[in-house]
């Protein structure tokens, strides 16, 4: 039987690697992911990409080699749209957070953060600039946000504006670092699945506010939106307004891509005016 193309790919690889033993454990809208096994014992990954996939998979590839496994999971080596990476089955940042250990959560989310902007040797490589990567949000129409909260948008694309208009560092950023993307391993706490961006090292902390999913009595409730600010203004040396600026922008955008996918955004309309009212007390 002749093989497709992704089946020739895989194959090469595993020949490559002399990887075994194959085994699909997720499929995403941009790849494939399988658990495989290097000399008959030690697990790892190969991740495919299929043939749709863009360049923010390419990004983000290039970047988590570029961390050199230092916060990051590591990638041995990549072939062809394959990339072979280390096996990493603990527990995520989500399951802690979930299980009311939050605080802790949150510690390491930071501590994840400070490993990742580390100096490194190497030039990283390109990356997406972080004004292109809040287009939805500056190109969304008034006329399809929900009539109730054209308000918040309006404010959101402000702020938006003054984060971008004030000078800042600029370093690689992860730019998805969310709980569940923060695997416990031997090594510590590792990231993993990287969007590839550049730009001003605060909104690495972003998404965190509305996460972990699944949790919207926590990520709700406005106490943690203080407590969280607070603790990368101490942990990380974070403006605390600019943390809660760009907590409400990315709520927004991630609520942009959400309607364009067609999905809810019923969790970033209940967040945005404590964001928003957060940042303006701050």
């Amino acid at each position: 039987m002749n093989q497709t193309p992704a089946q020739t790919a895989l194959n090469k690889a595993l020949i490559r690697w002399s990887l075994s033993r194959a085994t699909l454990i997720a499929e995403t809208p941009t790849s494939w992911v399988y658990r495989v096994e290097q000399n008959g014992r030690n697990p790892a990954v190969l991740k495919q990409l299929k043939p749709e996939a863009g360049d923010e998979e390419q990004r983000g590839t290039a970047l988590l080699a570029w961390y050199g496994g230092e916060g990051a999971a590591t990638v041995f080596d990549s072939l062809g749209g394959v990339v072979f990476m280390e096996w990493l089955d603990g527990p995520t940042l989500g399951e802690a957070a979930r299980s009311g250990r939050d605080g802790e959560a949150t510690i390491a989310l930071a501590g994840v953060v400070r490993t990742l902007h580390g100096a490194r040797e190497a030039d990283p490589p390109p990356l997406l600039p972080l004004r292109q990567w809040y287009r939805a949000l500056f190109e969304m129409p008034a006329s399809r946000w929900p009539t109730m909260s054209k308000d918040l948008l309006a404010r959101a694309v402000g702020v938006a504006h003054k984060l971008f208009d004030k000078p800042a560092a600029s370093l690689p950023l992860h730019g998805d670092l969310r709980h569940d993307n923060i695997i416990s391993s031997p090594r510590g706490w590792l990231a993993i699945d990287p969007k590839g961006l550049v730009g001003d090292p605060v909104y690495e902390v972003a998404s965190s506010f509305l996460n972990p999913i699944d949790a919207p009595k926590l990520v709700t409730d406005p106490r943690r939106v203080v407590r969280l600010a607070d603790l990368y203004e101490a942990r990380l040396g974070y403006n605390r307004k600019r943390v809660l600026g760009y907590a409400a922008t990315h709520a927004a955008l991630s609520a942009c891509w959400d309607m364009g996918a067609g999905k809810s955004i019923t969790l970033q309309l209940n967040m945005l005016p404590l964001l928003l009212a957060a940042y303006d007390q701050a």
